[in-house]
């Protein structure tokens, strides 16, 4: 048993940006049908905010071929640098790729380790916090010695920094054309993830 949620992270979008693109969303999400304005934390355990948007009258348009008896949860709106990822309660990537040497780095080393070598991760996630705090953060590649902006690096799958994301919780999965659309919508590129809670 658990409480599933898919996420939508903008990995584009400033932290000056974020807020206003966020709201342009919701009031397009609103206008659609697909949310109402009614807050609600009931069914969604985001570890950023407390509250979601409750689904609208037509939130089936997000995924086809579901029964009307679904009752998917709020969607949690998360404005701010943050670091996303998916998975089981996660906080690390598995690994993070060098975009100047292509050296991947092996931050957990499954299956034989289930958590983050803190020495590996240490730099990493010092300018991850950087990069949260002031926008700028950077983490040295133990290759080729460059210092790499941590927005830069190639994370494993489903771990993530954007300063905007949208978690769905309960729902259905998330149609491909909902998703293209979305996307449109921001005018950047996205990454999706799930994960349980």
């Amino acid at each position: 048993m658990g409480d599933y949620f898919e996420r939508i992270v903008d990995v584009e979008v400033t932290a000056e940006e974020a807020g206003p693109l966020a709201e342009r969303m919701v009031e397009w999400m609103v206008s659609e049908g697909l949310l109402t304005r009614e807050m609600s934390g009931d069914g969604m355990y985001s570890r950023k905010v407390e509250e979601g948007y409750v689904p609208g009258p037509n939130w089936q348009r997000t995924a086809h071929d579901w029964g009307s008896d679904w009752i998917p949860g709020p969607v949690a709106v998360i404005v701010g640098r943050e670091s996303h990822i998916g998975g089981q309660g996660e906080i690390e990537p598995e690994s993070a790729t060098c975009p100047r040497c292509e050296t991947k780095t092996v931050i957990i080393d499954y299956p034989e380790e289930f958590e983050a070598d803190d020495e590996v991760w240490q730099p990493f996630q010092g300018g991850i916090d950087a990069w949260k705090e002031a926008g700028e953060g950077s983490a040295a590649c133990s290759t080729c010695g460059e210092a790499v902006p941590v927005t830069e690096w190639q994370w494993s799958s489903g771990f993530d920094l954007g300063a905007l994301a949208f978690e769905f919780w309960g729902w259905p999965p998330l149609d491909v054309d909902f998703l293209a659309e979305f996307g449109r919508q921001l005018g950047h590129r996205t990454e999706e993830q799930s994960g349980k809670f």
